[in-house]
């Protein structure tokens, strides 16, 4: 039987946070004192726990719905948002993969005297030995983002290092979206080099997400299991909740 401040003890939480959880349909309704005073059962300490769990490995919207299905007894909602998460699990680790083997393409790739100040569209074209209008393509596939002078395209040193790289991919058979999706990756890592260094660390994050989700599912099903099971009625003076004992401070 716990007040608020006990569950929220177990997990580093405050109280008040209990309360919002409580609020928000994550964790089941409290029972109440006669006085109104919020008083816990182990259903909610599981609940708790487990929607808790959920948090690191589906982010707080996903785990907000699964357990919201959950407690509300609709299972599929809060299985599809697990099956969701996991498809898109898979989807970062083919990414990574993928962004990995033309990583490989682009790490001896360090472009040479790249542009000093901004050039034109047709610079760079001549530079690479291919058309504006492939240039135009790329662009509008999201592998390069000039900036505009005077209505007119304008490309930096970065500009042209990514139209380089693009180019060494395109050359190697890549298509234009997992071209994009690289240098997306080249941008955020700071260059072709840093990207290979960063490769490891991504690969990490998504072993420990995928961790975690094992993690909390593990948890999610002790919870259901747990709501199979038959609570007792709420003992004299306590409403809208599973078996607690009476007033425990200022717990509302």
């Amino acid at each position: 039987m716990y007040r608020p401040v006990d569950l929220a003890r177990k997990h580093g939480l405050s109280a008040q946070a209990v309360r919002n959880y409580e609020e928000a349909g994550v964790i089941p309704p409290a029972a109440r004192t006669a006085s109104g005073y919020r008083v816990y059962t182990d259903q909610h300490a599981t609940a708790l726990g487990a929607y808790v769990a959920l948090l690191p490995g589906y982010g707080y919207a996903t785990a907000a719905v699964i357990m919201r299905s959950v407690i509300g007894g609709a299972l599929e909602p809060a299985l599809a948002a697990i099956d969701a998460a996991h498809v898109q699990l898979q989807r970062d680790r083919e990414t990574v993969e993928s962004v990995a083997s033309a990583a490989s393409i682009l790490a001896g790739a360090a472009p040479d005297g790249l542009p000093e100040q901004p050039v034109s569209v047709g610079v760079v074209a001549h530079r690479l030995g291919v058309t504006p209008a492939t240039l135009r393509k790329w662009e509008r596939a999201g592998i390069l983002a000039p900036s505009r002078s005077r209505n007119a395209r304008v490309y930096t040193a970065e500009d042209v290092r990514d139209a380089e790289l693009a180019h060494l991919l395109r050359r190697g058979g890549y298509l234009l979206g997992h071209i994009a999706t690289v240098l997306d990756q080249v941008r955020a890592a700071g260059g072709p080099g840093p990207l290979a260094a960063s490769l490891e660390d991504w690969r990490a994050r998504l072993t420990a997400r995928g961790r975690a989700m094992l993690s909390g599912s593990a948890r999610l099903a002790d919870y259901l299991e747990r709501r199979e099971q038959t609570y007792a009625a709420p003992p004299e003076g306590v409403t809208g909740g599973a078996a607690v004992l009476g007033d425990q401070g200022n717990s509302r």
